[in-house]
């Protein structure tokens, strides 16, 4: 659901860039006091495993493909949406810069959709669910991801009201559109997210929030990241996301390509033709690796004041 360049008009573009800068300020300064982000190495995983996941491109019916958002697995892994936030938006702020993956005018409705919207509605539905499932961390994994799910449809309201304010296309059109596929893509954004916390829940609960476990290594999650990012994103399905779908049925998709403004990089769409088939693994380690490395440094610049 990355928004590409042209999809949105400049008021839009100015407003929700506006509103996603004063959202992360506020989510740095009241970082200093969550829980989440006294962890580092956990914020700088987080975002390097968002970055990879997001490289995975699963099928979904219809031609159509979509992508881990990973919005309420940042908040829950992390323990604080304030640190959610913080996470997805590096992540998208990387994918823009680096690999022109989102539009350089649309970052700020990205970052509002997935970084702020998504979160929100991730965190407050999945406490609101542990509490009338008995609040169990047995049952994190279900509530969670059922919120996962729910947050990314909230996510694509917000991106077809977007495109609807900037006359890109009518109510009726692309709120149906934008709903039906991403309740599709939501089921995979559920199942991700409910067997990554599974895994962390009876494997590594060193890395979930709660007791304050020791850290049990690097290793695992380490590998686990690069193998993503370096292998399995060679077998991402090809067929268009969710908005490229909408856009290319709807009739906007020309739009993206008369207006694109990207910054001068090696590695647009993760691809490099000098370096042909392996381009796309090694844009995948790069980005997982630049993720942990400005995550990593958000949280020790953004600590909290008592540390």
């Amino acid at each position: 659901m990355h928004i590409p360049d042209g999809f949105i008009s400049a008021p839009v573009a100015g407003v929700t860039g506006l509103a996603s800068a004063v959202a992360l300020v506020i989510a740095s300064a009241r970082s200093q006091t969550a829980f989440g982000i006294r962890r580092a190495p956990i914020l700088g995983l987080t975002t390097a495993f968002i970055f990879a996941a997001q490289m995975i491109n699963f099928p979904v019916a219809g031609g159509t493909s979509g992508h881990l958002a990973g919005a309420t697995l940042a908040a829950i892994v992390l323990g604080s949406p304030w640190a959610g936030m913080l996470c997805i938006s590096t992540v998208l702020i990387i994918q823009a810069v680096l690999f022109a993956d989102g539009g350089i005018t649309a970052l700020g409705a990205n970052i509002l959709n997935l970084g702020v919207i998504a979160v929100w509605v991730g965190w407050i539905l999945t406490q609101t669910l542990q509490r009338l499932l008995g609040g169990s961390r047995t049952r994190l994994p279900l509530a969670a991801g059922i919120a996962a799910g729910i947050s990314i449809v909230a996510a694509s309201v917000a991106c077809a009201i977007e495109l609807v304010l900037s006359g890109t296309a009518s109510l009726a059109v692309v709120l149906p559109a934008m709903t039906g596929v991403h309740i599709l893509i939501g089921i995979g954004e559920g199942l991700i997210t409910g067997g990554v916390l599974f895994y962390l829940a009876t494997a590594r609960p060193d890395l979930l929030p709660g007791e304050q476990q020791q850290f049990q290594g690097w290793l695992v999650p380490v590998i686990s990241i690069l193998l993503v990012a370096g292998v399995l994103s060679l077998v991402a399905s090809g067929w268009p996301d969710g908005l490229e779908r909408v856009a290319e049925d709807i009739g906007f998709i020309d739009l993206a390509e008369q207006v694109r403004i990207q910054v001068p990089t090696p590695f647009a769409d993760y691809e490099n033709e000098a370096l042909g088939a392996i381009s796309t693994s090694i844009a995948g380690l790069l980005g997982a690796v630049v993720c942990f490395g400005v995550a990593f440094g958000i949280a020790k610049v953004v600590k909290p004041k008592n540390a």
